[in-house]
């Protein structure tokens, strides 16, 4: 697959791209003034995925949309040094939304941004144009990558150090004094204002632990929405007096927070991943990306799995994907093929295990594109079913069936990141030494701290 340079966009891609945005950047200033909107919050993310924003009024927003807002980029982790700080935020008009929460007497809306240089061409270091990038780049050879993630996070009474959690609850759980589920009943009606489609919605399996499972749409779209997700889910949870979290295991002795993702590749408007002549439905093009993911899952986990935290739910022993194989129905292995349900071939599907709702969903969706694509593209021999649990097989057993470990940690997972080609193919120069450096600055940091655990062992026996 030859790869395109990082701010091209290809022939056939932009004029198609340029008559879309022109048509959307009509109506979102129409529906501006005819709604009296009072003001318009540009969003973008820095490297890790911490949402960022900036208000402009109505009367300066054709002409943002057209030129971009300038703003000095040194100031945004992960963005631009001192000495090439100015960048442009250009608004994406087709993701604009009015804001449910604003006050009725003024109203608001949001556009998420991409980021580009002063000259137009893409910014090395915005998330977006990454996964756009790798989106171009897929379409290149015929495909669109669709994808559903399943977000789990846990509500406490506050943000301490101590959580305290809101319930006794548990998988599917309901009870008629369980505040939570108002916050999510708020939470989905708030999501639903917002043009973000919901599948699923319920207890899960922790106290005070819940997952929304949004509905499946391409990866761009998908990563607009997690970010838009978890803004809201805090916003809920902050009006009503309690604390939100998407960290991946804040709780000792119950099962952490993942982001099962569902991915499938189409071509022409067909599911590349069904094959109805295949004994088990797969398709070739399926069978090659699960074995890309499998053949990169170790060198893509720091992206997918980016906290110290990560790699406590990793570890845990509960439902989170320790070790590198796949299977049709068995939750222990990190790649899960769904039964499809009769008739419904688009639902032919992959479910990857391992990320979890603290990543960068724009950087996460991209590695996971790259490698399953590689596998597609080197015609990878996708290796046995995995059909026992894996977490009953000794060590040595799962050695002595090939099965590998996803990393133990993030510094391990950092190592395998930085000798990856891949990643850094898929990330770009800027963004893949930038975490690498900002990553290592947290597992140094994460080191040289005493923990309770420690203190509470050692410090009474030695």
């Amino acid at each position: 697959m030859e790869t395109p340079d990082t701010g091209d966009i290809t022939p056939d891609i932009k004029p198609d791209r340029e008559r879309r945005r022109q048509d959307q950047q009509d109506y979102v200033l129409r529906t501006i003034e005819e709604r009296g909107v009072r003001l318009i919050r540009l969003w973008f993310t820095d490297v890790l995925g911490r949402h960022k924003s900036v208000a402009i009024s109505p009367a300066e927003l054709e002409t943002v949309l057209d030129e971009g807002l300038q703003f000095d980029g040194s100031a945004i982790d992960g963005f631009s040094r001192i000495q090439e700080s100015d960048v442009l935020a250009r608004p994406d008009p087709s993701t604009f939304e009015l804001l449910p929460w604003a006050d009725p007497a003024e109203p608001s809306g949001t556009i998420f941004c991409d980021i580009t240089n002063l000259d137009g061409t893409s910014f090395e270091g915005d998330p977006r144009q990454v996964l756009r990038r790798n989106v171009d780049r897929a379409r290149t050879v015929g495909f669109e990558m669709f994808c559903a993630p399943e977000v789990e996070f846990f509500y406490f009474a506050d943000s301490s150090p101590v959580p305290t959690t809101l319930d006794r609850a548990s998988y599917f759980d309901l009870t008629t004094t369980d505040v939570a589920s108002d916050l999510r009943k708020q939470t989905l009606h708030m999501l639903e204002a917002l043009s973000i489609p919901v599948e699923y919605s319920f207890h899960e399996d922790g106290p005070s632990q819940h997952e929304i499972d949004l509905q499946y749409t391409d990866a761009l779209s998908m990563a607009d929405s997690v970010m838009t997700l978890r803004l809201a889910v805090k916003k809920i949870a902050m009006d009503r007096g309690v604390y939100a979290t998407f960290m991946p295991k804040p709780l000792n002795g119950v099962q952490g927070s993942g982001m099962h993702t569902h991915l499938s590749l189409f071509r022409d408007g067909e599911n590349a991943f069904h094959d109805p002549t295949a004994a088990d439905g797969l398709s070739d093009t399926a069978r090659s990306f699960i074995a890309g993911l499998l053949r990169h899952a170790r060198e893509i986990t720091a992206v997918t799995n980016q906290l110290v935290n990560s790699y406590k739910r990793i570890n845990e022993g509960y439902e989170a994907p320790r070790y590198v194989s796949w299977a049709r129905n068995n939750r222990s292995a990190l790649v899960r093929v769904p039964i499809t349900k009769p008739g419904k071939v688009d639902s032919t599907r992959i479910e990857y295990r391992a990320p979890d709702p603290a990543c960068n969903p724009y950087l996460a969706f991209s590695v996971l594109l790259a490698a399953g694509l590689r596998g597609i593209e080197d015609h990878l021999e996708l290796p046995a079913e995995a059909t026992m649990n894996l977490y009953d097989l000794s060590r040595d057993e799962q050695r002595g069936m090939g099965v590998a470990s996803l990393p133990h940690n993030l510094e391990e997972a950092l190592d395998e990141m930085e000798a990856s080609e891949l990643v850094r193919e898929t990330l770009g120069d800027h963004i893949f030494e930038w975490f690498l450096r900002n990553k290592r600055s947290e597992w140094n940091e994460y080191q040289r701290q005493v923990t309770p655990f420690e203190l509470e062992t050692y410090l009474p026996n030695w």
